[in-house]
């Protein structure tokens, strides 16, 4: 956790004693409901260690542990130029990764296209068309028509899949806005590689790459200590390097059980069973009412995507009791828009530093016309920083089951995503939990030079995608080819690779 030293958030508790008594107990109760202990940060991590396992042991489980087939950490020695494609939910980027012979070091071009809104509930056809356009037009752009060799592509699709080939992959479900008939349960690959074809675009699909994977081989890529790839941000995921022989459900494929395998956690659905999580009413109805109840319980707890719903609801609750009764009088119905509020609603509240919340108080009026009193701030501030915190501590439960599960008591962490890089307190907030469920000595938890600390980590969707297509080809050129479907198809590839950088 870089950059913060010692530093801790600094508390209001003090500007909460002259409050009315209708706010104060209702201040308290929010505390009882939001706070997270250690025995309790504790109990949850144990719970998420039997739960990693039972995905490596079956099929189906509720977090997944997806195999990715990425099968080794970069040695920082990997050099070649590779295009790295990520296809996001308004962007699609496309970059010309050039790993050099300085090692761990890299050269990097890129262009982002639009991803027309008409496309995410268009055909597939359209879909793949589109997107071999881009890349057609990027490489005609950085290398003219006479491109001829094949260059191979590491494709970040974050969407969940489901990989028996590190070049192919089943989508389970669209997620991003995307609801494209015909592709739900089936491999995307040979869509997109007909449509490159079709347009006579020189490119080899190498590697179909998830982001946090990404994350962890790109952050690998500079840092040798690195065993870990987090994303906090819109939703919540981890990676990490499993030995082959600690999981049961690849037992059948006969691999060297000392084999490392990436694993793609997909671990926002831990406790969808609703076991052991400390849901508060409002997590509840977030659950209920979201287009799909019963998934993806954690994330929806510690995400993007859900902390300025919870702090609505909570205040749309307080606003419709009698006893309480905030912002008395006045227009609350842009506050009763589901989604209306995001993380950066509350990021912008904590960071407020003026003793009168005067910022705050601007924000209200500006985005939701709703005029504060000073006892009202007070209390959005409180609660702001409840919820902050919460998702922060519980955000370390995964990471700390990680370690937990691999006997590690020192490692780095590669972190990504909105949350982590920019809402206030949260590496800190996060580091301290750690402390607690790991039970680190008194002068630890406070960020930097924790024996597991995070640090902000590469791009894991351009240069992540790009070394893992390295370290693909490296592992057929040795014979390698567990995970590869077609390895004389990726043996041509390499040679290209070579050819390619011969004539730069």
């Amino acid at each position: 956790m870089v950059g913060l030293g010692p530093k801790t958030p600094r508390s209001r508790r003090g500007s909460l004693t002259d409050l009315p008594q209708s706010l104060s107990s209702q201040i308290e109760r929010l505390e009882e409901l939001f706070t997270v202990s250690g025995e309790k940060l504790k109990e949850i991590t144990n719970h998420f260690v039997s739960e990693l396992e039972k995905g490596l042991r079956e099929e189906n489980s509720t977090i997944p542990m997806n195999a990715t087939w990425c099968m080794e950490f970069p040695d920082g020695n990997e050099t070649g130029t590779f295009l790295a494609l990520d296809m996001g939910g308004t962007n699609l980027r496309v970059c010309e990764v050039t790993l050099t012979k300085e090692k761990g070091e890299f050269d990097i071009i890129q262009s982002k296209y639009r991803m027309p809104e008409e496309l995410k509930t268009g055909t597939a056809d359209e879909l793949w068309g589109y997107v071999a356009d881009c890349l057609q037009q990027f490489i005609e752009y950085h290398h003219g028509q006479e491109q001829t060799e094949q260059l191979p592509l590491g494709f970040t699709f974050s969407y969940p899949a489901t990989q028996e080939y590190i070049d192919h992959g089943i989508l389970q479900r669209w997620t991003k806005g995307f609801d494209i008939d015909g592709v739900e349960g089936k491999d995307v690959v040979p869509p997109f590689e007909a449509a490159l074809k079709e347009r006579g675009v020189p490119i080899k699909l190498t590697a179909l790459v998830n982001d946090t994977t990404g994350t962890m081989i790109a952050s690998a890529y500079t840092d040798p200590l690195m065993r870990i790839g987090c994303i906090f941000g819109t939703g919540c995921n981890a990676a990490y390097m499993e030995n082959c022989g600690s999981i049961p459900k690849l037992a059948h494929m006969n691999l060297d059980p000392d084999l490392p395998m990436a694993i793609n956690c997909e671990y926002g659905a831990f406790d969808s069973e609703h076991k052991v999580l400390p849901r508060t009413p409002y997590d509840i109805i977030i659950d209920k009412e979201s287009p799909r109840p019963d998934q993806q319980a954690f994330e929806k707890m510690i995400a993007g995507l859900y902390l300025g719903e919870i702090f609505r609801l909570v205040l749309l609750d307080l606003h419709q009791k009698p006893e309480c009764g905030i912002f008395k009088g006045q227009d609350v119905s842009k506050l009763k828009k589901a989604y209306s509020l995001d993380s950066g609603f509350l990021a912008a509240i904590e960071e407020d530093p003026f003793e009168n919340l005067s910022e705050t108080q601007d924000l209200f009026q500006n985005t939701l016309s709703i005029a504060c009193t000073k006892p009202e701030l007070e209390l959005i501030r409180r609660l702001a920083e409840l919820i902050g915190t919460r998702a922060a501590r519980l955000s370390a439960c995964g990471v700390a089951a990680i370690c937990k599960k691999k006997g590690w008591t020192t490692c780095h962490v590669g972190a990504d995503g909105s949350v982590f890089n920019k809402y206030p307190h949260f590496k800190v907030r996060g580091a301290e939990a750690l402390k607690e469920i790991l039970d680190w000595p008194e002068d630890k938890g406070k960020g930097k030079g924790d024996p597991v600390e995070l640090f902000p980590a590469e791009d894991g969707s351009g240069v992540g995608a790009a070394l893992i297509a390295a370290l693909t080809l490296k592992r057929v050129d040795v014979g390698q080819n567990a995970g590869i479907r077609d390895p004389e198809a990726m043996k041509l590839a390499a040679q290209a690779v070579r050819a390619f950088n011969s004539k730069k």
